[in-house]
């Protein structure tokens, strides 16, 4: 689903502490490590400066193999001094054979260590849940760009709206929470043509441009993306690597 997640953080100092220590434990190393910026495969965290702000009201839940591996998640965060946001256990509320762990990052958000079934395969994020100020306007835009972004309907409940990948899921919540700031989401296409008709159709529907289709080489070589914000100021992307 997710090309990357990217949040930024008050401290990058002891952000990166805080994910190095939980996520070794499930078997996640980072993959991209500069002094503006490092990554474990689809996450990424960066500092936040004056023009972007950290990245709050966030959660995040991360693959674990095992409810083992989501027990060490927890017991390695707590032994470390994060905070304790929800004990290892079975919630079935989400699904039948549902097993988590949560704890919160240094900018206080919910970061989840999650087991089940259906537990994504090729990336480490299983789900992200964001506040939103206007349940029905942030799903527009979603609809509006789920055919560039390859997103289909999920689940609904009172205050959510889930949209689902080819396996992670992307929740919108308004059940009173504060909306996400200084988030950063992409999501791969298949080619510059679905990259130019993401950004042309979000503009089209009124959505606010953040940057116009074309090769970004400071990423990467062969990096083509465009960029538009979500009604809530969520930087939303569509990336080609390599193309």
């Amino acid at each position: 689903m997710f090309a990357h997640v990217t949040i930024r953080v008050s401290d990058r100092a002891e952000s990166e502490r805080f994910y190095r220590t939980v996520l070794t434990v499930l078997g996640i190393e980072p993959t991209h490590d500069t002094p503006d910026l490092v990554a474990w495969d689809d996450f990424a965290l960066i500092a936040a400066d004056a023009d972007h702000p950290p990245t709050r009201h966030l959660h995040i839940g991360f693959v674990a193999a095992s409810r083992g591996a989501v027990d060490a998640f927890w017991q390695t965060g707590v032994a470390a001094g994060y905070e304790d946001a929800g004990e290892p256990g079975e919630r079935t509320q989400y699904r039948p054979d549902y097993y988590g762990a949560f704890l919160r990052d240094p900018d206080g958000n919910s970061i989840e260590a999650v087991h089940h079934a259906d537990t994504r395969a090729g990336g480490h994020i299983d789900h992200l849940w964001t506040g939103v100020s206007d349940l029905a306007r942030a799903e527009a835009f979603y609809t509006t760009i789920a055919r560039w972004a390859g997103l289909r309907p999920g689940s609904r409940w009172e205050g959510g709206v889930q949209v689902a990948g080819a396996w992670a899921t992307f929740s919108l919540i308004a059940d009173g929470r504060a909306p996400t700031t200084g988030l950063h989401l992409a999501f791969p296409a298949p080619d510059r043509a679905t990259v130019a008709d993401f950004h042309r159709g979000a503009l089209a529907a009124g959505y606010r441009d953040h940057g116009a289709p074309g090769p970004r080489p400071h990423y990467g070589e062969g990096y083509f993306a465009a960029y538009v914000l979500d009604p809530d100021g969520t930087n939303v992307e569509s990336v080609l690597r390599g193309g």
